[in-house]
């Protein structure tokens, strides 16, 4: 009898809580009999992502954007042909078998689970942060977005003029917005078949390793995403096929945008932020909530982006409407 032998179970159940990672947690199941019977009930699971698998994982220039979109367009047009002459498929074939989902039906007492992506969705111009934190139920919660052009170190006299102000158009920020927020429900739609599957699941975060945008979904959230039963899920994505660019991602519901912009501010220590832009979004049918409340929520355990929120949180604010799409 070897030293775990005459450990309880529960704190084998605490240590491989603390080691979470499921990569090594499935190797811990070849172990022994023990261990493969005991791993299933682990409540905190790390599931870290390696490789993203698209089918335009081979387009890394921006020239490459313009072929990707005519490919799209024209696989779309043959796609119609295909449905007119032949069955549509089972969609629970096209999965991958490699789904976050699918990794984790071995675990069957999931309470507390992070997923870990390779990098972040968006493409932004050297030098630009954009970061953002989201928050969903069935569908979007609420959006903190902060986003600045470039940190001047101490010493250093910022630029002045229009290429200063980088985030100084309207335009820019708002672009800055959509596109966070298609991220967060490109992520969210990701989530959707683990929630159903994971019913005991009390919190679930999706990060990526550059830290650019964080997936929240807790307790009464998860709750009500998981009300949702198979047949009403399948009919949103079948709405979703059929609008044929919004396949991928959970739809955003129409929002009130908070808007604050500052287009250079000096911090402590003589850094200086130029183009400093927080965004706090909320579906337009929801309750107040404080504008600092949420942004200090999603950066305040940062020193610097906790700084500029603070700013931010001084400098007028923009209110700004928007349609579901």
């Amino acid at each position: 009898m070897d030293g775990f032998d005459r450990l309880p179970d529960s704190l084998v159940l605490q240590i491989f809580d603390s080691v979470s990672d499921v990569k090594t947690l499935i190797r811990c199941r070849a172990v022994s009999k023990r261990f493969n019977s005991l791993v299933p009930q682990t409540d905190s699971i790390l599931l870290t992502v390696d490789r993203v698998i698209s089918s335009d994982s081979d387009s890394d220039s921006a020239s490459d954007d313009v072929s990707h979109l005519l490919v799209t367009f024209l696989k779309s047009i043959l796609k119609s042909i295909h449905d007119l002459v032949s069955p549509r498929p089972d969609p629970t074939r096209a999965r991958s078998q490699n789904s976050p989902a699918q990794i984790l039906r071995s675990f069957h007492n999931v309470r507390n689970l992070s997923i870990e992506l390779p990098s972040g969705d968006l493409r932004l111009e050297k030098g630009t942060v954009l970061k953002w934190r989201a928050d969903f139920g069935k569908t979007l919660r609420s959006c903190v977005i902060l986003g600045f052009r470039s940190v001047v170190a101490g010493g250093e006299t910022p630029v002045a003029g229009d290429e200063a102000d980088f985030a100084g158009g309207l335009k820019v920020r708002v672009v800055w917005t959509i596109s966070a927020l298609i991220a967060a429900s490109a992520r969210h739609y990701l989530l959707k078949e683990v929630v159903r599957e994971q019913r005991g699941l009390e919190t679930l975060v999706l990060r990526d390793r550059e830290g650019e945008g964080v997936v929240v979904m807790e307790k009464e959230g998860l709750r009500e995403c998981g009300r949702e039963d198979t047949c009403d899920a399948e009919e949103e994505e079948e709405e979703v096929e059929e609008e044929g660019w919004d396949r991928g991602r959970s739809r955003v519901p129409s929002v009130r945008m908070r808007m604050r912009h500052v287009p250079r501010m000096e911090l402590k220590g003589g850094v200086w932020v130029e183009g400093a832009t927080l965004v706090v979004v909320r579906p337009s049918l929801s309750g107040d909530v404080e504008d600092g409340d949420l942004a200090m929520g999603a950066f305040g355990g940062d020193v610097l982006y906790g700084e500029v929120v603070e700013a931010l949180l001084k400098a007028k604010s923009y209110l700004l409407e928007m349609n579901s799409f």
